[in-house]
């Protein structure tokens, strides 16, 4: 695993896009603070850049840096035991194009030892978003994940490609700074 780390780094530092396993689905990823590399991962999609796409961190000590966190976030986030992606108020030091039109960003803290390892070797967050084209259903498994998404990243993460358990995307809620809870999904 140390290796796939090493060369997926390689490919984010020079503003490149992989194709890596997450916690929830395989994700089309990049450098969430490089927004050239953002912007690559909606023309790969295809997706209109009004909606806005996840971003992965390690740990809860980081959110703080990517947005306001309201207080009874930090229990929710850390201690959830299914992937929770929350929507935080006030985005901030982050491609701009990550950003919600009402200033927020959805961050996922991963559980995932490759996700953890990359994004804490990358002392970056990363963006996550479903391997598919804009629209389509997203993908269980990488057999699932159509060879033109494949072919349009600049690295393909070689683990977990083998596994064919249906994997599900994230719970999506947005909390805003005086607690009120919102489920997106």
């Amino acid at each position: 695993m140390i290796e796939e780390v090493k060369k997926s780094i390689q490919v984010l530092r020079n503003g490149g896009v992989v194709l890596y396993p997450t916690d929830t689905i395989w994700g089309i990823g990049c450098d969430a603070t490089n927004e050239l590399a953002v912007k690559r991962i909606f023309e790969i999609k295809n997706r209109p850049s009004s909606k806005s796409m996840i971003v992965l961190v390690a740990e809860v000590t980081q959110l703080e840096f990517y947005a306001d966190i309201p207080e009874v976030a930090y229990d929710m986030a850390e201690y959830t035991e299914k992937p929770l992606t929350i929507i935080y108020p006030n985005a901030k030091h982050i491609a701009p194009t990550l950003i919600g039109e009402d200033g927020t960003i959805a961050i996922r803290i991963v559980k995932d030892e490759f996700c953890k390892m990359l994004i804490n070797s990358l002392r970056k967050p990363l963006v996550s978003t479903s391997a598919n084209i804009s629209g389509d259903p997203s993908p269980a498994f990488f057999d699932e994940i159509r060879d033109d998404i494949k072919s349009k990243v600049d690295y393909i993460v070689p683990l977990r490609q083998s596994e064919t358990g249906k994997a599900t995307p994230s719970r999506i809620i947005k909390i805003g700074m005086n607690g009120a809870i919102e489920i997106i999904r």
